[in-house]
């Protein structure tokens, strides 16, 4: 299968582009810059584009099979003390009208398969879409870029919760900097947590559910992803014992400096919890339990690379 990832440079695209190609797909990656080393992705073909601008026309997704809708900008990406400002072109641009333009396009180009990766928050929460305006594009996206199914092309959605990951480069720096707070060595910062939690799913167990969408989803159908309810306290005291650090985290209800608010939708103190599933998951194919072992992980690539 000749399989096209928009995004692919992303921490998303990356681990399902690599998973998809070390299976012996036709794998190639698609973004605004090239991936540059250290990646996961760099030894794949790339083809340059933002989704955003418009730039995945037909006449470019030809002679693909399947597209993996891996890019989409969240509320990770609006700038800090932007919350008066009026973002409905941005989301427009980035969510709700850009993705389902990327569908329309591989329909036209006769690709089989589309599969997007978006939230699991209108899901679990339809009434918060009438509220928040980042929530009500992660919906519309969906639904519009699904509601493009026919005989001969199938879109099915992935909602997954906060993705546990990272890949090499700038984003095992920032966590590695999480690491040494953990470890006790970063003195600014006080060893707490903010009050609630939230479903956590690994960007390992979401690049099998991409896999397994590809192959077996339904037409047509979305699927909430998730693995583990965990507190943020429990979330963090996880990484400070995986590093070694003899210190208790303490809940205390401010603004984590890691975790700032406006990261975190449901607010501050909520604890955002539900679990998918379990004939989506055993239709899709994604291991749980696996938050832990992921966090094992990416310490471990910290400190071979020396950053811990």
């Amino acid at each position: 299968m000749r399989i096209l990832v928009v995004g692919g440079t992303g921490l998303i695209g990356s681990h399902a582009a690599r998973l998809l190609a070390a299976e012996g797909e036709d794998v190639v990656i698609a973004g605004r810059t090239a991936p540059e080393a250290p990646s996961l992705v760099e030894e794949l073909d790339f083809l340059e584009g933002d989704y955003a601008a418009g730039d995945f026309t037909p006449e470019r997704l030809r002679g693909f099979d399947a597209v993996v809708m891996a890019a989409g900008n969240d509320i990770r990406h609006v700038a800090p003390g932007a919350g008066d400002v009026d973002l409905t072109d941005f989301w427009e641009r980035m969510q709700s009208g850009g993705i389902p333009a990327v569908a329309e396009a591989a329909r036209a180009a006769e690709v089989g398969r589309f599969i997007q990766v978006g939230s699991c928050y209108h899901v679990v929460r339809p009434e918060w879409a009438e509220t928040n305006p980042y929530v009500r594009a992660r919906r519309d996206a969906d639904e519009r870029a699904r509601a493009l199914t026919t005989d001969e092309f199938a879109v099915v959605t992935l909602n997954p919760p906060p993705i546990v990951g990272m890949t090499p480069g700038i984003a095992t720096r920032r966590y590695s900097r999480l690491f040494r707070w953990a470890r006790g060595e970063d003195p600014k910062w006080p060893l707490t947590a903010p009050p609630g939690g939230t479903n956590f799913v690994t960007v390992r167990s979401l690049a099998e559910a991409i896999r397994g969408a590809l192959w077996v989803g339904r037409p047509g159908e979305a699927y909430l992803i998730g693995d583990e309810n965990l507190s943020y306290r429990d979330y963090f005291q996880t990484i400070v014992d995986l590093v070694g650090g003899t210190g208790r985290v303490e809940v205390v209800d401010a603004e984590h400096w890691f975790l700032p608010d406006r990261m975190i939708v449901p607010g501050r103190s909520a604890m955002f919890s539900y679990e998918p599933d379990p004939a989506a998951v055993a239709l899709l194919g994604y291991r749980r339990d696996d938050i832990r072992p992921m966090l094992a992980a990416m310490v471990a690539q910290a400190r071979t690379a020396g950053l811990v």
